[in-house]
């Protein structure tokens, strides 16, 4: 195993409150299955085609040497040609899971759990704003600060960098 060997991406959903009405954000993710990192996010008010591309190229951009596995689960946006397409281009295969089964894209499933939990449940949000800074320090934290058992209680950033140095 190695770092850019196997991606997961989902898209995920929180409410945030004015006035008494309740508006939605979508976060798109792609997380490393080597060391649980969040390879790249976006945010938008809108859970479509442009989200998830957009977080596709951050990623590219990112790793530009890497051509993972990409496992997604059977959303429309994973399924249309623009995105395989866009899996071609950059010498990705594509796998998705199983119909009603959210268990093949665990990992994913359960890093949206720890977000939530940690940082998102029994809050109450009142602002976009205010909702979308806090998604994003967590996600820092959580590479770069949040030690892991399943990473021998390094961070997501540690555990990357000790594959090239231990190389």
């Amino acid at each position: 195993d190695a770092p850019n060997e196997k991606w997961l991406t989902d898209v995920t959903e929180f409410k945030y409150y004015v006035g008494g009405n309740a508006h939605k954000v979508y976060l798109s993710a792609i997380l490393d299955l080597y060391d649980r990192r969040i390879v790249a996010y976006k945010i938008g008010e809108h859970n479509d085609n442009p989200l998830v591309m957009s977080t596709f190229d951050e990623a590219v951009e990112r790793e530009p040497e890497a051509h993972p596995l990409f496992h997604s689960d059977r959303g429309f946006q994973y399924t249309s040609k623009q995105f395989s397409g866009r899996l071609k281009r950059n010498r990705m295969k594509q796998s998705m899971s199983r119909v009603a089964h959210c268990i093949d894209n665990g990992p994913m499933e359960g890093f949206w759990g720890i977000l939530k939990r940690e940082m998102y449940y029994g809050k109450r949000f009142t602002s976009k704003m205010d909702l979308v800074k806090t998604i994003e320090s967590y996600i820092r934290y959580y590479n770069t600060e949040r030690f892991q058992r399943k990473l021998h209680l390094m961070t997501p950033a540690e555990y990357h960098a000790s594959f090239y140095t231990a190389a």
